[in-house]
């Protein structure tokens, strides 16, 4: 499983909101950009990407730019990465059978797992708001702890 650059830069980008987020009034898509060192055109489309999710606003003109539209403890990691990537899955296989017979041969085993793993990862990531990870960024919380078998 992978999650695209477009997420990563997505997630980088409303991290930075949030870390700013003290300052007044919205902040400019080159601020972003700078301190993220994300490219400015692209991130300009993730922005409006995030903004049609509902997960920023903007401000035009002078003085314009992007606020976070909730608070950073209502905004996840899944709620990002499905605004900017579509639902977070392994892959579009299909949903097994349900009466347990199944066209080709383990097929509707394998459907079951990519979709069990899909599920774990937007759990996992549903674990994660902005403001917790503000929160580690600035050394005010432990890292995240890889939870081994």
């Amino acid at each position: 499983m992978r999650i695209s650059t477009r997420g990563d830069y997505a997630c980088r980008a409303l991290l930075s909101l949030t870390l700013h987020g003290d300052q007044a009034g919205p902040t400019s898509v080159r601020d972003i950009a700078e301190r993220t060192a994300l490219p400015q055109p692209y991130l300009e489309q993730i922005l409006l990407a995030l903004k049609g999710a509902g997960l920023v606003r903007s401000k035009r003109g002078v003085g314009g730019g992007y606020v976070l539209a909730r608070e950073p403890e209502d905004i996840m990691l899944s709620d990002i990465v499905s605004a900017v990537d579509g639902p977070i899955t392994v892959g579009d296989f299909g949903a097994p059978h349900q009466d347990g017979a199944c066209d080709h041969e383990g097929q509707c085993v394998l459907l079951e797992i990519w979709d069990q793993a899909g599920t774990h990862m937007r759990e996992h990531l549903d674990g994660y708001s902005l403001a917790g990870i503000a929160a580690i960024a600035q050394g005010q919380a432990p890292w995240p702890q890889l939870h081994r078998r």
